[in-house]
C-alpha cells in the first residue's frame, strides 16, 4: 500500500496494491499489520455502507464529540464521491481548514480521517455506494455536524444545490458548533 499525507496532520490517502487480470482486481482494502507500518493503529469497531441514488447527495459534514469520537477509514465501492475532512482541533495551526479528495470505485483510493476532523462527501455520480469503518460505535447523543456551506470554511463543493437530509441542512456554522477536540501535536 501506498500512503499520501494530506495537508491536514493525521489525514491519509491510501492506494491499496491492486492485482488484475482478465478475471477482475483483487485488493486487501484493509490489513491491520500493514496499516499499523503507515502509522494507523486505531481498532476498528463498525462498518457502515451508504447509497446514494442520485448525483449531488452531500452528506455532512459530521463528527461525534469526545468521549465517542470516530476515525474513519472510507472507500467507494461504486460510483464516486468528493470527501471532504476539516479540522475541528482547538489550537491546531490548521483548525478550520478544509481538504477534499475524490475517491472513486475505479481509483480505489480511501481515506483515511482520525478523531477531530468533521467529514462529509458529495456524490460526483448516481447510485454511489460508500463503505467506512469506525474505531467507535455511533452514539446519538455525540453526534454532531457542521453546516456544508459555512463561508469562513470555503469548501468548493461540485454541486451548488445539494440534495441534502433534513438532518444536514440545519448543522451550525463553525463558530458555533459544539466542539471538544484539543490539538495533541
Amino acid at each position: 500500500m501506498k500512503i499520501v499525507e494530506g495537508k491536514l496532520a493525521g489525514v491519509k490517502l491510501i492506494e491499496p496494491v491492486v492485482f488484475e487480470d482478465n478475471r477482475g482486481f483483487f485488493m486487501e482494502s484493509y490489513h491491520a499489520d500493514r496499516f499499523a507500518s503507515l502509522g494507523i493503529t486505531v481498532s476498528f469497531l463498525q462498518d457502515n455502507h451508504s447509497l446514494s441514488k442520485h448525483k449531488g447527495v452531500l452528506r455532512g459534514l459530521h463528527y461525534q464529540l469526545l468521549p465517542k469520537g470516530q476515525s474513519k477509514l472510507v472507500r467507494v465501492t461504486t460510483g464516486a464521491i468528493y470527501d471532504v475532512v476539516v479540522d475541528i482541533r482547538e489550537g491546531s495551526p490548521t483548525f478550520g481548514q478544509w481538504e477534499g479528495f475524490e475517491l472513486t470505485a475505479e481509483n480505489k483510493r480511501q481515506l483515511f480521517i482520525p478523531q477531530g476532523f468533521a467529514h462529509g462527501f458529495c456524490t460526483i455520480l448516481p447510485n454511489t455506494e460508500v463503505l467506512y469503518k469506525v474505531d467507535g460505535l455511533y452514539s446519538a447523543e455525540h453526534d454532531r455536524g457542521i453546516a456544508w456551506n459555512d463561508p469562513a470554511i470555503g469548501i468548493s463543493w461540485p454541486v451548488e444545490q445539494p440534495i441534502l437530509s433534513d438532518k444536514d441542512s440545519k448543522h451550525p456554522l463553525l463558530a458555533d458548533a459544539e466542539i471538544n477536540f484539543v490539538n495533541k501535536g
